[in-house]
C-alpha cells in the first residue's frame, strides 16, 4: 500500500513566492532521492476551531499562512531508503540553511495508506484533514472512510487518501499528536481530497452535507480539523509552480 510523508508548516504571507521557489528548488533533489510525488498547497479556507485547527497545529501567527503538503512513495521501504539518501546528501545543508519559514513549528510524519482511491496528479484544489483515531477503531474508521471516498469520487474528487500514522515523531514545540490533542491509544490520520477546482469542491460538499445523516463516528469529531488549500506545486503537474507565482 502507498505511503505518505505529511507536512504542515506556518509560512509568512509575504514569503509565499520565496517558499514556492525554495520548494521548487528542492523538488529535483527529492525526486532524485526517490520521492515519487511532491505536493505543496497554500491556505485558502481554514475554519477556526474551539479545540483544534490548522493554525493552532503550528501556532500560526496573524501574518502567517498554513501550508499543507505531502510526499508519496510506493511503500514504507521506499520512503526509508529515500530519507536515508536525502539526509546524507551534502546539498541538503545549503538548501536548509535559509528556509523562508519557522521550521521549528513545522509538523511532519510518516503515514501508511488505508484508503487510496483515484489517480495522482489531478486537480488544483485540496481538502486536508487531520483526525485522532483509536488504534482499536482503525478498521471501523477505514470502513467509513472507504464509503465516503466513493461519495467524494462520485461528486468529482480526483483522488481520496486516508493514511494512518506509522512513523510520527514527537516534537519539542509541535507535532501531529499535540495538534489533535491525542489521547492514550490514539493514532493520527493524515487525509486529503484532491478536486479539479474549488467550485467542484464547494458544489460537492453542498450535496454531501445536504444528504448527510447523523451517524456515530469512530473518532472524536471535536478534535478533528480540516481546511481548503490551493495547490502551488505538484511534481505531477510542473506547470503549477509557474502559475502560482502570479498574484493569489
Amino acid at each position: 500500500m502507498s505511503y505518505f510523508e505529511g507536512f504542515i508548516a506556518p509560512v509568512p504571507d509575504v514569503n509565499r513566492d520565496a517558499y514556492l521557489k525554495h520548494s521548487a528548488g528542492l523538488a529535483p533533489l527529492l525526486q532524485e532521492c526517490g520521492v515519487g510525488r511532491m505536493v505543496e498547497s497554500w491556505e485558502d479556507q481554514i475554519p477556526d476551531g474551539e479545540l483544534t485547527d490548522f493554525r493552532k497545529a503550528v501556532d500560526a501567527k496573524p501574518n502567517e499562512k498554513v501550508v499543507f503538503s505531502w510526499f508519496e512513495y510506493p511503500g514504507k521501504a521506499e520512503r526509508d531508503a529515500s530519507s536515508e539518501k536525502f539526509m546524507s546528501d551534502p546539498r541538503l545543508k545549503d538548501m536548509g540553511a535559509n528556509v523562508p519559514f519557522d521550521a521549528r513549528r513545522m509538523i511532519f510524519g510518516g503515514f501508511e495508506a488505508i484508503v487510496d482511491e483515484g489517480a495522482a496528479g489531478g486537480g488544483r484544489y485540496t481538502d486536508g484533514f487531520v483526525v485522532p483515531v483509536q488504534h482499536s477503531k482503525r478498521d471501523e474508521y477505514q470502513a467509513l472512510a472507504s464509503q465516503m471516498a466513493e461519495q467524494f469520487r462520485e461528486y468529482g474528487a480526483t483522488r481520496v487518501v486516508e493514511a494512518f500514522s506509522n512513523d510520527v515523531p514527537r516534537g519539542e514545540v509541535t507535532d501531529f499528536y499535540r495538534a489533535v490533542k491525542a489521547e492514550d491509544g490514539e493514532g493520527v490520520v493524515f487525509s486529503f481530497i484532491e478536486w479539479p477546482d474549488k467550485q467542484t469542491r464547494d458544489q460537492a460538499w453542498g450535496k454531501i452535507m445536504a444528504g448527510e445523516r447523523h451517524r456515530p463516528l469512530p473518532f472524536d469529531g471535536k478534535r478533528m480539523f480540516w481546511g481548503g488549500f490551493k495547490k502551488i506545486l505538484d511534481t505531477a503537474k510542473p506547470q503549477l509552480a509557474q502559475q502560482a507565482t502570479l498574484p493569489a
